[in-house]
């Protein structure tokens, strides 16, 4: 008996990804689903922004453009399309979608999901037992309360399922997770019970696989080399068969690579807990996944185990938290990096430091890495100065003593920008819910209006906790910098001989993923990258704990360090705001050959 088979493509890993994914995606071969991610934490404050100057705005209107090439045909393919771009205003997204397809001459049939955006029903939802208190620290939530800028759940699929059964072209929905939009496609085609939590966990596993595009086909690959092209590189599919055993490929003939290491290193990215990888639809435990090369541009993922979920969803807030300004100017050669140090002290003399936070970085020499870089010289430095503030008026003196260094310090300046602008902080405050409290809608998008409204339930829930192997190091590093520097040895081997690494940010959490190249190299680096050897080697930069688990299925750790990133993506003053060159760095350092 023949098993049923679908093939889902991921078009968008980000609002900013490639603007023609969508079009290449339709065009390169016929494909069922169609998914696009384009929320993070901070978008949704911005998108809260642009509401408040516009009711219509508060969506992803990039999605718009992207629609118009190829709208009659996923139409008449019977392609559809399942996406977030809805934002914090879904209805306007499905009209402008309307009014496009009014322009085309076709007429899509359009749902939306939505609820999660509780900005306005916070007092509300308070009354009904939510406290709110962050998830990740612990402290109360009256501490931000008045400050919230943005606030929404992250629903999984089962709303999606819902919305799937009226056959739409396409599903625009609010805050779904990232994983959520593709499995639900699984869920509707095969008729999963979502109480089926294997299957569950392998849709689960294949959503995070294609959630950052072309990071699972090639980019950001630690063997860069090895991918012929980067020209028009090949977006992920996954062909998924009815078991939940699928396939990760890409259309013929587009650049990029697919290989077990490429989706290894996109299922290190961001994974924290690898034995419970949690969604609102099932827990996912990454340690029972096996993966095949099945052929070249073909690997075969299966073994997925799932678990019941827990009976909360997480809620993402955003909050007002200050001010900050960055400037910079750039340093020539010969000795720049001298006089970059000169020019950085003659600033902070003038400028003081009576700020919640200051920041100084070489870029050029060591901005995004620190001591982990073994240089010790450049051509040219970017000198970058920046603070953060709790009002505005402090950062003014910051901004215009910036200009004064081009004539009153050493030579070979050359001017960029003139006077910084502040910036006002947005901070990330994650917090739980009961499922019980909010619930997710669905309706039809017809003439402008919504029909058919139906509210959306799933009740299912459990109590899985993963037997825990971490292994965590205290806050504090037990050896200095430069004993960490002396160690590595010049006939001893880079760490990237052995392995590869992937690393991105959960909040003010960096995770790094490290695989081994082959069993050998898995087993000593299980003894020699301990979390304490992590720590000592970032320890200007991680000032919490460092957590290691074990993944033997996969030939790799994943390393969780805390408080790693200046207060997250939104607050920090660094250059690497999201702790992508993380990696990059262990990969530089020096182990003893094994």
């Amino acid at each position: 008996m023949s098993v049923k088979t679908i093939k889902i493509g991921n078009a968008g890993g980000y609002w900013g990804d490639d603007p023609s994914a969508l079009e290449r995606q339709v065009n390169g071969g016929r494909l069922d689903y169609i998914t696009m991610d384009f929320l993070a934490e901070i978008t949704m404050s911005i998108m809260q922004k642009q509401q408040s100057r516009d009711p219509e705005a508060g969506y992803a209107k990039d999605f718009i453009g992207m629609l118009k090439p190829i709208l009659k045909k996923i139409v008449a393919d019977k392609t559809t399309i399942i996406t977030n771009a809805g934002g914090i205003n879904p209805k306007s997204c499905a009209n402008a979608i309307m009014n496009l397809g009014k322009e085309l001459g076709v007429e899509p049939k359009i749902s939306i999901v939505y609820g999660d955006d509780i900005i306005g029903d916070i007092d509300e939802v308070m009354k009904k037992g939510a406290s709110f208190q962050n998830m990740e620290t612990g402290e109360e939530f009256n501490s931000v309360k008045d400050k919230i800028e943005a606030a929404n759940i992250y629903f999984g699929a089962a709303p999606v399922v819902e919305a799937l059964k009226d056959n739409p072209d396409i599903i625009i929905t609010g805050r779904v997770t990232d994983t959520g939009i593709t499995m639900a496609a699984m869920v509707h085609e095969f008729g999963w019970s979502l109480d089926d939590w294997d299957k569950l966990a392998h849709g689960i596993v294949a959503g995070h696989i294609m959630e950052c595009g072309t990071q699972a086909t090639g980019g950001n690959f630690t063997d860069w080399e090895k991918v012929e092209s980067f020209d028009n590189v090949g977006f992920p599919i996954v062909e998924v068969s009815e078991t939940g055993e699928f396939t990760v490929t890409k259309h013929e003939g587009t650049g990029g690579l697919v290989s077990v290491d490429t989706v290894r290193e996109q299922l290190f990215y961001e994974m924290g807990h690898p034995g419970a990888y949690i969604t609102p639809d099932v827990i996912a435990d990454f340690t029972t996944i096996h993966l095949e090369q099945q052929s070249p541009g073909r690997v075969r993922v299966s073994g997925v185990k799932g678990y019941a979920p827990t009976p909360l969803y997480k809620v993402s807030m955003a909050y007002e938290d200050g001010f900050k300004a960055q400037g910079s100017i750039i340093i020539s050669g010969p000795n720049a990096r001298a006089k970059a140090e000169t020019f950085a002290k003659i600033f902070w003399n003038r400028c003081g430091t009576d700020y919640l936070e200051t920041s100084t970085e070489y870029v050029g020499w060591n901005a995004c890495q620190r001591s982990l870089v073994k240089r010790d010289d450049g051509n040219e430095i970017l000198l970058r100065l920046g603070v953060r503030a709790e009002d505005e008026k402090t950062i003014r003196k910051f901004a215009k003593l910036i200009p004064s260094l081009i004539l009153s310090g050493p030579p070979g300046v050359a001017v960029l920008g003139g006077v910084p602008r502040p910036q006002k902080v947005v901070s990330y405050w994650p917090a739980l819910l009961s499922k019980d409290i909010c619930h997710p809608y669905i309706a039809k998008f017809e003439n402008g209006q919504l029909v058919d409204e139906k509210m959306v339930t799933n009740t299912a829930t459990g109590n899985f906790v993963p037997d825990d192997q971490a292994t965590t190091v205290a806050v504090k590093a037990n050896a200095s910098i430069e004993d960490v520097i002396a160690e590595q040895k010049p006939n001893w081997v880079l760490l990237s001989e052995l392995c590869l690494g992937r690393s991105g940010d959960k909040g003010d959490m960096c995770n790094i993923g490290v695989m081994a190249r082959d069993q050998a190299s898995y087993d000593y680096l299980k003894t020699y990258l301990t979390a304490q050897r992590v720590k000592n080697f970032f320890q200007e930069l991680c000032q919490g704990t460092v957590t290691r688990y074990e993944l033997p299925n996969m030939l790799g750790f994943n390393f969780l360090l805390d408080s790693a990133l200046g207060g997250g993506g939104t607050k920090t003053l660094r250059l690497d705001a999201q702790g992508k060159t993380f990696a990059q760095a262990l990969l530089a350092q020096r182990v003893p050959k094994p």
